[in-house]
């Protein structure tokens, strides 16, 4: 698994190209502000140890990199770019469904991306330390 995540003043989108034919229907975009954006993909190896596992390291992650910049909420965004492996869709979907689920027990405001779609994305970004942070998990 991969993670680029990005701390932003300032994150959005609008729905672009659906991807997934059996992805819900999107028609609204989101605005965010003062959050982390976690841009994940997820591998075909990754299947081979289970979604609870990989969603655990995952969001063992995601809680350090929000405590180094005093952040508690996170935008999940599946960007099946970091790497040429990819996980089925299914399992992709239940990794993140699970790691928002962990998060939001644990008083992170969390939210995910339409799954399925390229998106039209709008972000501003601070250049401060630990702003971007790269894992390969």
């Amino acid at each position: 698994m991969k993670v680029l995540m990005m701390a932003v003043t300032r994150f959005g989108y609008t729905p672009g190209d659906k991807t997934l034919e059996e992805a819900t229907e999107v028609t609204e975009g989101a605005e965010y502000h003062d959050a982390m954006v976690a841009f994940v993909q997820v591998e075909e190896a990754d299947e081979t140890q289970g979604a609870a596992s990989r969603e655990k390291k995952l969001v063992n992650h995601l809680k350090w990199a929000l405590r180094k910049n005093q952040c508690n909420r996170v935008i999940l965004h599946s960007f099946a770019h970091l790497s040429s492996s990819k996980a089925s869709v299914g399992f992709s979907r239940e990794v993140f469904d699970l790691a928002e689920k962990r998060l939001k027990n644990g008083g992170i405001e969390t939210w995910q991306t339409p799954f399925g779609y390229f998106l039209n994305l709008s972000l501003e970004a601070p250049g401060t330390s630990l702003a971007r942070i790269w894992a390969d998990l």
